[in-house]
């Protein structure tokens, strides 16, 4: 792909992070969110080579203003829309003496779910003059189904006028109406998609396939432009791609909690793609920034941590 500076949304819910420490009886707050965490980390990866803004909506009150201070800190912009109706949402994560981390969530009344929403009706005039959309299933989730048909249109026709659309099938169960419905919005998304960036975790939970390679068969067959199906330790897998077979993906060094696992490597494999890296290279940044992230407590880890 050759190189050029983009403009890149990651869209999506930011909230309020506690961080329970071992005993549960104290907590570290910071703020999170998986496409919130994309950015992020897109930033750091390689710094300035995209300009990289997080689109939401947030309160008026004391967290929303600190969530949009450390948004900004990490050079990320906060197209952030404010809604004096609503807070932000809250979660707190345990983890245990293995990394694998368990949540608490108070997001359902989140002002994030009133995104892309002017006087009920749908208004996507926040993602305009971006050239490239990220999003995941949660933000699919978390908006309303007429809200939520409506931006599959306005994706159809950002594409058709150049747009690139990225998508990661983060798959939450308790955020969706059902199962058919979780399904067949993440297929639409797939079906749009010019780059795709699932789990096979997601993908074998919401469609039921037994293995990475029946995953691989099913998402190459909905016409994704390319991606990599994350593997965890094994390593990422191309999509609809050609990736150097014999590359290597070293294990973590240590596991110490694994939040934010996959969205880091989002963010560092979509900051090496789209500055012109090859497919192999940015799997490969995505790989080793993941396994680093997870060797870190907590979601956004320091920058001087890595």
């Amino acid at each position: 792909m050759e190189f050029k500076r983009r403009r890149i949304a990651c869209v999506g819910e930011a909230m309020v992070e506690l961080s329970l420490d071992g005993e549960g009886a104290n907590a570290q707050v910071g703020f999170a969110g998986d496409t919130l965490n994309t950015a992020i980390y897109m930033t750091r990866e390689i710094p300035g080579a995209q300009d990289v803004s997080f689109v939401s909506s947030l309160g008026v009150d004391a967290f929303s203003d600190r969530m949009i201070a450390f948004i900004e800190g990490e050079g990320v912009a906060a197209a952030v829309t404010r809604n004096e109706q609503r807070l932000p949402g809250l979660y707190a994560i345990n983890t245990d003496e293995h990394g694998e981390r368990s949540f608490s969530y108070w997001r359902e009344n989140s002002a994030a779910r009133t995104m892309f929403q002017s006087s009920g009706r749908p208004d996507f005039s926040a993602l305009e003059d971006f050239d490239v959309v990220y999003m995941s299933a949660i933000t699919l989730a978390i908006l309303p189904p007429e809200i939520r048909e409506a931006l599959f249109d306005w994706i159809a026709a950002f594409r058709g006028q150049g747009g690139l659309f990225a998508f990661d099938s983060n798959y939450r169960p308790r955020l969706w109406e059902s199962v058919d419905a979780a399904r067949d919005a993440v297929s639409r998304a797939w079906r749009l998609c010019d780059i795709g960036l699932p789990s096979v975790d997601d993908e074998m939970a919401l469609f039921g396939d037994v293995d990475a390679d029946t995953a691989i068969k099913r998402l190459e067959g909905y016409g994704i432009g390319i991606g990599a199906l994350k593997r965890g330790a094994e390593g990422p897998v191309p999509i609809n791609a050609q990736a150097d077979p014999g590359i290597q993906y070293a294990r973590a060094q240590k596991v110490v909690d694994t939040t934010s696992a996959g969205d880091s490597f989002n963010g560092a494999f979509l900051s090496a793609y789209l500055s012109g890296k090859s497919m192999s290279e940015a799997m490969l940044a995505g790989h080793n920034r993941a396994a680093k992230v997870i060797g870190v407590r907590g979601a956004i880890i320091p920058r001087d941590a890595v």
